[in-house]
């Protein structure tokens, strides 16, 4: 039920003006009776399906050097998670929009007001998103003209290009964007050989393998709201055939999925959707395919070699949208079937991919690697 409200809100343009109209003056209006926390701080990530990405690493670390502060933390499920020395609440319940009202300080990966306008004057809001520039994203998603980060007091990116993309497609002010990279990311600037022996051991990886991390983004929802499934063309004793000596596939769904079709999970490919930080399996990969998923800037901090599996690139292309000619910008262009990318990858010469994968970090990837420490002087600035 909640996902077939959330795709209304996202797809009907006059069910968002009233929802956001409505709501809005509601909690706005509560606020007035309500004060300020100033030791109170409401964490969410990805809608509060997740405890992870940046909101965890700050939250992480605020443990060690705000101790006295409250942190609260938003989730769907709280009962699933283990979260020491938080309050965990419900999202979306009453609750929540109270929490929200009463705390100094909000840090979310999405957005903490769920589409409406009622953060106070003196509440700081520090959104550290979770990616951007492939795929199109904020208002300028078909349908979607509800963004406005006008109130965010600091937005966190990686270069000007993610700037640019805030300011026309997120309504951002241009004095609010923190060149700073993202917290989450800060690890993959310090990787050494003794991380990566230990997560691979944990993956019961044979040491005799190399590693190949598989990572499509989410597709739209096509029975409106009910699934978000992921379809993927693959013949799976094809790839078998060709890799299973050599490689070990690592498969990793994003967050908004949920069912994976035609792919069964076995030797050659594991499912590992569930590990608890993504950063690991892109330290331990020696390769990466994805599609139009933001995770190649992640993974070009490493400056390792990474693949397009665009299978549906010309529907994706005309009917979701991308900031980037991905032909002409990844390292390889965009593989449009399986036989190209395992084409590829028995073909490799991995120095020079390698290579490539730092031209493309050197134009997008500006800042980084101490992005928590920034991020935490300016909330508390």
């Amino acid at each position: 039920m909640i996902k077939r409200i959330e795709f209304l809100l996202k797809n009907n343009l006059i069910i968002q003006y009233f929802y956001k109209r409505v709501f809005s003056f509601i909690f706005k209006f509560i606020g007035l009776f309500l004060k300020t926390d100033p030791n109170l701080i409401l964490f969410n990530s990805f809608g509060g399906k997740k405890y992870n990405d940046s909101p965890k690493v700050i939250f992480e670390q605020l443990l060690k050097t705000h101790s006295s502060k409250k942190l609260v933390w938003a989730l769907e499920n709280p009962d699933n998670f283990d979260i020491p020395n938080a309050i965990k609440i419900e999202i979306n319940s009453f609750k929540y929009f109270i929490t929200a009202l009463k705390a100094k300080y909000w840090i979310s990966s999405v957005n903490i007001e769920r589409g409406l306008k009622f953060k106070k004057n003196n509440t700081t809001y520090l959104n550290t998103w979770h990616g951007a520039g492939t795929k199109k994203i904020g208002n300028a998603v078909s349908k979607r003209k509800d963004y406005d980060f006008s109130n965010v007091n600091y937005i966190l990116v990686q270069s000007d290009f993610e700037k640019n993309i805030f300011i026309n497609d997120f309504g951002a002010k241009p004095e609010n964007l923190l060149l700073s990279g993202f917290p989450r990311s800060d690890e993959l600037f310090k990787t050494n050989k003794d991380q990566i022996d230990i997560y691979k051991h944990n993956l019961k990886i044979p040491k005799n393998k190399k590693i190949i991390l598989y990572a499509p983004t989410w597709r739209e929802s096509t029975n409106n709201g009910s699934t978000y499934d992921l379809n993927i063309p693959l013949d799976i004793k094809k790839w078998q055939e060709k890799l299973t000596d050599e490689y070990v596939i690592l498969f990793r769904t994003h967050t908004f999925t949920t069912n994976i079709l035609n792919l069964k999970f076995n030797d050659l490919i594991i499912d590992v959707s569930d590990y608890h930080n993504v950063n690991h399996l892109l330290m331990i990969s020696d390769i990466l395919i994805t599609d139009y998923s933001t995770i190649v800037f992640d993974y070009s901090i490493l400056e390792k070699p990474f693949l397009c599996f665009g299978y549906d690139y010309y529907e994706y292309k005309n009917e979701r949208g991308l900031y980037l000619d991905i032909e002409d910008e990844y390292p390889n262009g965009v593989q449009k079937n399986e036989d190209e990318i395992i084409d590829l990858i028995l073909n490799m010469n991995y120095e020079k991919e390698c290579e490539k994968t730092r031209v493309f970090k050197e134009k997008y990837i500006e800042a980084g690697g101490n992005a928590t420490e920034l991020a935490i002087k300016s909330l508390f600035s």
